[in-house]
């Protein structure tokens, strides 16, 4: 494949995702501008709120995979942080439990350190073996069980969706050298992103479009079945059209793409019942149109763990 511009010096393969992704915004940003001139609408309006905070969310995402991997291991350590201090004031956790949640916060550095000097199987067991123990005894050493049950239930599963979850996206750039493989971890980070921001969007708009079965009514009812089936078959489509990104063969990125739309869903879902049961929309108001960082980041937090695991197993496993 043969480079946009020679002068850059990320590969062919990259170049073209973010040529495509550009694409599909200036495209979006045209077509509901367009809309709203000859038809104004709440939904158009919706749509050009979110396609406006996808352009800054995008220009992030490529900035940071593009710089040094250090500037992205930190990129990425901020988004587990803000997802924790996005979420724990919402929970109202204990203020006896403060020194608890500070090292929830301290774990984070940590487990982004060990992904970035590639040490594979302490990052892997650091906060599902170690932090899985020793968060739950740090809260009962404090001397009080008057609630303690679900705050050994809360906070360490916030740590492995926001913090072992998304730390996954980092692992990429320490998979075992694959041969013939170009695109590099810079390529598999942007068809990760690629997918799940797609796969958002799709899910939206199938659902709009044709949706009219919840999957989960007392959840998230304006999730449908129509909208989540139109958007993974949507996304397996694409997932093998981009699999020049990846190490992998058609069936191994169809079914990948499958894996990443469903977790992504499941992601999604998992946080709406969080959100219900604490009584709010959104998260915060950090991204317009968006709500906050869980609002947006749910499906990533879900699928990156799954993604490096298949792309290890088809790519690393299957080539050795």
């Amino acid at each position: 494949m043969n480079k946009l511009i020679d002068a850059w010096g990320m590969n062919a393969e990259v170049q073209w995702v973010i040529f495509i992704i550009l694409c599909i915004l200036v495209f979006s940003s045209v077509a509901w501008n367009t809309w709203n001139f000859l038809k104004p609408g709440k939904l158009v309006k919706e749509l050009l709120v979110r396609t406006r905070s996808w352009w800054i969310m995008c220009a992030c995402f490529i900035v940071t995979t593009l710089a040094h991997p250090a500037v992205t291991h930190i990129g990425l350590a901020f988004l587990s942080f803000a997802l924790l201090r996005e979420m724990y004031p919402l929970l109202k956790l204990d203020q006896r439990e403060r020194n608890v949640v500070l090292l929830c916060y301290a774990v984070i550095p940590v487990q982004y350190t060990l992904a970035y000097l590639g040490m594979t199987t302490l990052f892997l067991a650091f906060i599902p073996v170690f932090m899985f123990v020793v968060i739950p005894f740090m809260l009962v050493i404090r001397g009080e069980t008057q609630g303690i049950v679900r705050s050994i239930g809360l906070m360490p599963y916030s740590l492995v969706a926001w913090v072992y979850g998304m730390s996954h996206l980092a692992l990429l750039f320490h998979l075992p050298e694959i041969p013939g493989f170009t695109a590099g971890p810079q390529g598999l980070l942007l068809y990760l992103i690629f997918l799940v921001g797609i796969n958002d969007v799709l899910q939206f708009g199938w659902g709009k479009t044709i949706g009219q079965r919840a999957v989960l009514p007392k959840v998230s009812p304006n999730k449908t079945w129509e909208g989540l089936i139109g958007g993974v078959l949507s996304v397996t489509l694409i997932a093998v059209a981009l699999r020049f990104l990846t190490p992998l063969e058609a069936w191994e990125a169809a079914f990948t793409g499958f894996c990443v739309a469903v977790a992504g869903f499941m992601g999604d879902a998992i946080a709406s019942g969080i959100k219900r049961d604490l009584g709010i929309k959104n998260s915060g108001n950090a991204i317009p149109g968006h709500g906050g960082y869980l609002d947006r980041l749910d499906g990533f937090s879900a699928a990156a763990a799954p993604f490096f695991h298949l792309i290890y197993f088809f790519g690393v496993t299957a080539a050795g």
